[in-house]
């Protein structure tokens, strides 16, 4: 009998094990398959299950899940990582989307001849990045503005070879820890101050002043070099974008924004620039060694779909000036290609002409049939420019009631002078800074009403006082420079922070790129983007990044939040924050991830008060990236 229940006691034990091995089967398969229907972080194919072997820096956590699946529990989520890894250290200035190497691996062919291989050119899905970008050894917080205009740490961008290539031309001084900017350029080695009043007296301005009362705003400078140019036209109240190449001089556009200065990586290539038409009152090149007579034209026929009516071409090179054979040839060419597209020397001294754009159509309705180059065609939009090839054509003005009042203005001022013609600002916008909250004439063409419009402004004034209340206790007055809006809407939140010392990438989705044109009627500049790829610019650019509704955005496109989190972390500025503004799974979501990327240093989340461009749950969760040490780097 006392062997039988020894009998049954291994038996009954046996079904134990055997019931417990067949709960922790189940248990692991509902595991498995509660995860796979969980808000994975990447968007691959299904073989694509953790990191590449091969290199650590690529692999994937999974694939975007309806959040209604989402688990609450880290610990049951294994699409959670507590860590993200590090990037090898030489990737610590990766541009994923202009990074040459990438070229070479998958084989491309651009054309060097065109500039191709300057332009966007993104990794694979199986080939994103999915390691956080280490900063340089040494790094320290960048120099507040308004000092960094003239000085940055050596450590945060250790390349002097600028430094010596221009030490002529005064673009940069290495001195001891830090790099200085004396504020000189290829053709003003006196200074962009002097060089600025100079062409204020060339178009015969009031009071010697390149803004012109408010009418010069927004300036395109194409080939900037490390940006003194933008740099000092700040104080006329002119913004610039400076525009430059991630060639060569690969880091001049990061001594740029380094040093707090609005500037992006971009080439004139084969694709429109990301900017809508008629965005700015003058363009600028100061010896850019850019071929302009190249493809029929159609790089200053790209600047032509760019600037206003009535703007200017400000060209400071040799073909302006020099008397050799070649050069005169070149200019000769020049010449004629401008004044068959209408424009007018307005003025010419020295090293510098300046060229007007006319007003209106009326001079091209007066060429010669088939003149070159021709008129778009009446279905080509000058506005859409995201992946769109450039057009040797001209972009004429369209019968809408913008151009009614640039017709009204022409019938006072038909080129009677060059004087009275150039300094007609023929846009019908205000003066800065009332265009910044006046409603704008192209208003109407996104289908916003000035109503709207001014609702949109007081909405945003709120939303930022109550940003900054969030903030208060560890936002100084120049813990910002560099600001980023990634979702920019009408520029309401660029507006709200006009009293403050920065400046605002505005950042219009593909999706709404429309109304980027009120961006820059507004006197504001930006850019269009898609989110589901990485921004052109360097890693460390930016303070604060403002992120409303991006994460839906990208969500209803099925891309991967991950890879936006890693981009975003990319961009920032060790000690620099995001403000992310979205629905509340969204938030709920994306501090799960907090910990793993390092944005720990300060965190706050409020439920924000309801307005007319709240959503249904919303919330606001600010957050700050810590400065990395080793310590930190291998928590």
């Amino acid at each position: 009998m006392k062997q039988k229940s020894e009998q049954q006691i291994r038996t009954s034990k046996l079904l134990t094990y055997v019931l417990l091995g067949l709960i922790s089967v189940l248990g692991l398969v509902c595991l498995y398959y509660g995860s796979t229907s969980a808000p994975g972080l990447r968007r691959s194919d299904d073989e694509s299950s953790g990191f590449d072997g091969s290199d650590p820096v690529l692999g994937t956590f999974g694939r975007n899940r309806d959040f209604d699946d989402l688990f609450e529990d880290q610990e049951l989520n294994p699409e959670v990582p507590k860590s993200i890894p590090i990037c090898d250290m030489r990737y610590s200035e990766l541009i994923p989307c202009l990074d040459r190497n990438l070229i070479y691996q998958l084989k491309l062919k651009p054309n060097l001849s065109l500039m191709e291989h300057y332009e966007r050119h993104c990794p694979p899905p199986e080939r994103r990045y999915n390691c956080l970008v280490p900063p340089p050894k040494g790094y320290k917080i960048p120099v507040r503005w308004p000092a960094s205009r003239d000085e940055v740490w050596k450590a945060n961008i250790p390349h002097t070879h600028l430094a010596e290539e221009k030490s002529d031309q005064h673009w940069m001084v290495v001195n001891g820890e830090k790099i200085n900017f004396p504020g000189g350029g290829t053709h003003f080695h006196d200074g962009a101050d002097k060089y600025i009043l100079a062409l204020a007296r060339m178009l015969k301005f009031p009071s010697d002043k390149l803004n012109n009362g408010g009418n010069i705003r927004n300036v395109l400078d194409v080939g900037c070099g490390v940006a003194s140019f933008g740099a000092y036209l700040l104080s006329h109240d002119i913004i610039a974008m400076s525009l430059a190449p991630n060639d060569v001089h690969e880091n001049q556009i990061q001594f740029a924004l380094e040093r707090g200065i609005p500037s992006t990586l971009g080439v004139l290539g084969t694709k429109r620039l990301p900017y809508p038409s008629r965005s700015f009152e003058l363009a600028h090149c100061s010896r850019c060694r850019i071929d302009w007579l190249q493809r029929d034209g159609i790089l200053l026929l790209e600047l032509d779909r760019l600037l206003r009516p009535g703007g200017y071409f400000v060209y400071s090179s040799p073909e302006a000036y020099a008397h050799d054979p070649e050069n005169r040839r070149i200019w000769n060419a020049m010449y004629d290609l401008l004044k068959s597209m209408c424009w007018k020397i307005v003025s010419k001294k020295d090293q510098t002409v300046i060229w007007a754009k006319p007003i209106s159509n009326s001079c091209y309705l007066k060429r010669v049939p088939g003149s070159r180059p021709p008129l778009c065609s009446s279905d080509d939009d000058p506005d859409v420019t995201w992946n769109v090839l450039m057009k040797a054509c001209i972009s004429p003005y369209s019968a809408s009631k913008y151009h009614c009042l640039v017709l009204v203005i022409q019938v006072n001022n038909l080129f009677n002078s060059s004087t009275e013609m150039h300094h007609e600002k023929g846009t019908g916008l205000v003066p800065w800074p009332a265009r910044l909250t006046a409603p704008p004439p192209r208003l109407e063409e996104v289908g916003v009403t000035p109503e709207e419009f001014h609702e949109d402004i007081g909405i945003w004034q709120v939303r930022v006082v109550d940003y900054w209340k969030q903030m208060k206790t560890v936002a100084q007055k120049n813990t910002f420079r560099n600001v980023m809006d990634m979702n920019s809407n009408l520029g309401g939140f660029a507006a709200a922070l006009k009293d403050k010392d920065v400046w605002v990438m505005n950042v219009a989705p593909v999706r709404m790129s429309a109304r980027l044109k009120i961006i820059y009627d507004r006197g504001l500049i930006g850019t269009v983007h898609d989110w589901c790829e990485s921004f052109s610019t360097y890693p460390r650019t930016y303070d604060l990044l403002h992120a409303w509704k991006v994460f839906s955005e990208i969500e209803d496109r099925g891309c991967s939040f991950e890879d936006l989190l890693i981009e975003m972390d990319r961009m920032l500025r060790p000690e620099g924050f995001v403000i992310i503004r979205d629905k509340s799974s969204i938030i709920n979501y994306i501090r799960k991830f907090i910990t793993a990327l390092k944005w720990d240093g300060w965190l706050s989340e409020v439920e924000p008060r309801i307005d007319a461009l709240s959503s249904s749950e919303e919330r606001v969760l600010i957050a700050k990236k810590k400065l990395w040490d080793e310590e930190v780097a291998a928590i």
